[in-house]
Parts: structure tokens; C-alpha cells; sequence
């Protein structure tokens, strides 16, 4: 009978968010989840965007939470990180949802359980050249950093949606590194590309480059949650006060950071979880905004699975709301 109370409070308490456990009723549930006591892992690779991952580590607000956790590198983009995730290599991750949301959404063990920060990319030309909108880029090549499906392609095709562009036959897309984008413009071979925003500043300083399009600071995006917490599937349904921990935690981070960006950048440094110039690093740093709400990010998930569709990222028969609840569940919000 007592097993079968606990189970019920962990079901409310779930579910409707509405019944408020005390510390040890919520241990005694916390005991009975499959993830209780055992070794979290996060994936990182080494971005400063999601350094939150090691920074919460390194400040303790896992382990303020109970857990117990290690970082684990990995490297790639789409495919890696949604590997990684779905079969259990790592346990919680960072990225964008432009490079998140495509596998969440076609199954892969995953769900979002809260926003990151805005930013972080920006769609370059050369300074003398003569394009100066995404209207003057139909029919040219554009250079992305990551595989065409990957987050660059995706967000791209965003602009051209947003611009009233085909998405799919307005432009052609090369993969490139950031170096080599930047040579290929000056070549000819491509006529923008889309990059980090850390990477073009002293482009952009040295009057190389100029923005024409932006998820940083153009009105129609800079609002928008750029990258997104992603915690294993099977934490989630199965281990939900965990789940909602290492939430909790990577939230309480946030506001830390919010309050200590240099701190923040100088652990980043130290740690090699980011790497340039500090006073470079915080410029970028201080674009980044990480104040941004959970129903902001939901917000931001249903747009995008919209403009997807429209786009054919993801496939169009797709119902909105379901792919929504598939991927999205904000764990704070139900408290």
C-alpha cells in the first residue's frame, strides 16, 4: 500500500504539477526512479554557445540538486549528438534547435525540457559586394558550416521563408568550413554564408564582412530561443523528478550567468569549454541572452515546426500541436 501511495504522489506531481511534495516525500519518490544514484552524462562539444552545460557543473548547481554527474565530449553536429542521445552515450545535451528539433521530432529518444539563449548566427557578404538583402541572393550559392539538413541549411531556409524566398529552389547551398567560407566569398565561388556570430566579429571589425541577415538581431528572430536543453527520452517519462533536477539546475545556472558573465567566460577559458580573446569572448558572450522563458521556447518550437514544414524539413502532414507535445516538455513549467 505504501509503494502504491508513493507511486500515485509521483504520478500528481507529474502530471498536474499541483500537488506540492515536501523534501522527503519527494526523496522517497526520487529513490524509486530508475536514474536515482546513478552517473548522469553530459555531452558536450566544446562550444562556447552551450557552455552552461560545464559551467553548471563546475558551479555546483548539479550537485546542489543531488546529482551526480560527468562531462562527456563529443564531437559532430546532427546526427552524432541525436545518436548519442537515443542510444543512451549521454544523457543531456545542448544545440540548436535547428539541429535538434528535425531527429526529436522523427523519434529520436530526446525531449526539450527548457530554452538555452537567443543568438547565434548571422548570414555574411562580403562588405564591397553588391548583395544587400536575401532578395539579391536568388539564384546564387550560399556557403554552411554544417551538412545540408544540419543547423545552417535550416536556418537559412528560415531567412528566405521569413523574406517571402522559396526555401528549397532560391539558392544553392556548398559545405564549407568557416575559414574557407569567408575565401570562397572572396573568390566568387559563393555569394554569403551563413556563420557564428563569435567567428565574423573581427571579420565584421576589419570591414571584410557585413550582416544581412541575422537570428542575433533582426527584429523577426533575436527574441526567438536559439539553443535548447535536450534530455534523454527515457529520463524523461521514466525518471521525471530527475528529469526536473537537472532542469532545475541547468535554470539556476542561467540566472548565474545572467549575473556573472565574466566569471562565466573566464571559467570557460580555464576549462577550454570556449577559446579566443577574453574581452572578444564576452562581446559575443554579452549578445547571448539567457533570461529567456520556457514559454518563449515553446513559442519558438511551434514557429519553427510550422516554418519547417513549409519548408520541408520536416514532413508537412505533420500535426503542429502532436510534434509539439512530442518533443517539448517543460518540466519547470508544471511546477
Amino acid at each position: 500500500m505504501k509503494r502504491l501511495i508513493a507511486g500515485m504522489l509521483v504520478v500528481l506531481f507529474v502530471v498536474t504539477g499541483a500537488l506540492a511534495m515536501t523534501p522527503e516525500e519527494e526523496l522517497e519518490a526520487w529513490k524509486k526512479e530508475p536514474a536515482y544514484g546513478k552517473k548522469i552524462k553530459v555531452g558536450y562539444n566544446g562550444g562556447l554557445c552551450t557552455g552552461t552545460l560545464g559551467l553548471t557543473h563546475a558551479k555546483g548547481f548539479y550537485a546542489a540538486e543531488g546529482l551526480d554527474v560527468e562531462l562527456v565530449r563529443y564531437q559532430g553536429d546532427t546526427v552524432t549528438l541525436g545518436d548519442a542521445l537515443g542510444t543512451g552515450k549521454i544523457d543531456i545535451a545542448g544545440g540548436h534547435i535547428a539541429t535538434l528539433l528535425v531527429p526529436a521530432a522523427n523519434g529520436v529518444q530526446m525531449k526539450f525540457t527548457t530554452g538555452m539563449h537567443t543568438g547565434c548566427k548571422s548570414l555574411c557578404v562580403l562588405t564591397d559586394s553588391p548583395y544587400k538583402t536575401t532578395k539579391d541572393l536568388v539564384g546564387k550559392t550560399i556557403a554552411i558550416t554544417t551538412a545540408i539538413g544540419g543547423s545552417d541549411s535550416n536556418i537559412t531556409m528560415r531567412f528566405l521563408l521569413r523574406d517571402g524566398i522559396d526555401p528549397v529552389r532560391g539558392v544553392k547551398f556548398k559545405t564549407t568550413d568557416s575559414g574557407a567560407a569567408v575565401l570562397a566569398m572572396q573568390n566568387g565561388e559563393v555569394a554569403a554564408a551563413l556563420l557564428s556570430d563569435q567567428f565574423i566579429q573581427k571579420f565584421l571589425e576589419n570591414g571584410t564582412l557585413r550582416i544581412i541577415r541575422s537570428i542575433t538581431f533582426d527584429d523577426d528572430f533575436k527574441d526567438e530561443t536559439c539553443c535548447i536543453f535536450a534530455v534523454s527520452k527515457n529520463i524523461v517519462e521514466n525518471s521525471p523528478i530527475t528529469a526536473r533536477k537537472l532542469t532545475q539546475a541547468h535554470e539556476n545556472c542561467r540566472k548565474w550567468i545572467m549575473a556573472n558573465r565574466e566569471e562565466a567566460v573566464k571559467l570557460m577559458l580555464e576549462n577550454k569549454w570556449a577559446s579566443g580573446d577574453f574581452d572578444k569572448v564576452l562581446a559575443f558572450y554579452n549578445t547571448l541572452d539567457y533570461s529567456v522563458t520556457d514559454e518563449t521556447t515553446e513559442a519558438t518550437l511551434r514557429k519553427v515546426i510550422d516554418d519547417y514544414k513549409t519548408c520541408g524539413i520536416l514532413n508537412k502532414n505533420f500535426d503542429t500541436e502532436e510534434t509539439l507535445a512530442r518533443v517539448w516538455d517543460g518540466v519547470l513549467m508544471k511546477k
